[in-house]
């Protein structure tokens, strides 16, 4: 079983940003100057709708749609990086691809456009990834992602006009699929020393100020420090005696 850690890095945020500020950049460029690109979305049973695969998440119809579609995009890309941080690429990349291919063969005539299918599969993935792990901090990611996102469930059926719901129902699959195929790719928290299988009591430096009781032995060591030899030159006093002849003699 591979092990991963829960560890913070600038990419957990970096990477989701990047990725939302494209989606808004491609909009931009739709609205100011190439109008036409929000056709190259998902026509299904079409060769020239394939390419939709690869756009569609990319492209979408207003304002509302998008801005709709790139808060939850943002906070479940920063949770795939942050928890499943050496297979994040793989979902992303492959969930965009796999959910847009089973939308071109369940969908509609229409043109499918926007991130929403994506959505469902990050969505799909960690909600299951972590019932799957039985992690206890994935499992509570799990629920976050049905006190967050439980509603959206209805949203893989024909409920509302206009909505690509063969879209959300492919992202749904995908997610699945995925959190099957990468179950051994289960993340852990980074273990402490004592927590490690190797590790030996007997040799933890810490552990050896305490004795059998437990209680703290107090030890000074002292560094010897090399004495100096003071040797003292041998003085030797001399007496001087002068005599002086009285006045009387």
């Amino acid at each position: 079983m591979k092990e991963q850690q829960f560890k913070f890095s600038p990419g957990v945020i970096a990477y989701p940003v990047f990725f939302v500020l494209s989606i808004w950049i491609v909009f931009w460029l739709q609205v100011r100057f190439l109008p036409g690109i929000k056709k190259w979305g998902i026509y299904p049973e079409t060769l020239v709708g394939l390419r939709g695969v690869i756009f569609s998440p990319f492209l979408h119809s207003d304002i509302e749609h998008i801005y709709h579609n790139s808060i939850p995009l943002l906070v479940l890309s920063m949770s795939l990086f942050l928890f499943y941080r050496k297979i994040s690429w793989k979902v992303l990349g492959y969930g965009i691809l796999l959910s847009g291919l089973i939308t071109w063969f369940i969908g509609r005539p229409a043109n499918h456009i926007g991130a929403s299918g994506l959505i469902y599969v990050l969505v799909s993935f960690i909600f299951f990834k972590g019932i799957f792990a039985k992690h206890y901090r994935l499992v509570a990611l799990s629920l976050m992602m049905v006190f967050l996102y439980g509603s959206m469930i209805w949203y893989v059926f024909p409920i509302k006009e206009g909505m690509s719901w063969e879209g959300h129902l492919a992202g749904l699959i995908t997610g699945f699929v995925f959190a099957i195929i990468f179950r051994k790719e289960v993340a852990k928290p980074e273990k402490y020393v004592w927590e490690k299988p190797e590790y030996n009591e007997d040799d933890d430096p810490f552990l050896k100020h305490f004795d059998a009781d437990g209680n703290f032995i107090e030890t000074i060591e002292q560094e010897e420090e090399p004495q100096e030899e003071i040797q003292e030159e041998s003085k030797s006093t001399k007496y001087v005696y002068v005599y002086k002849a009285s006045a009387d003699e």
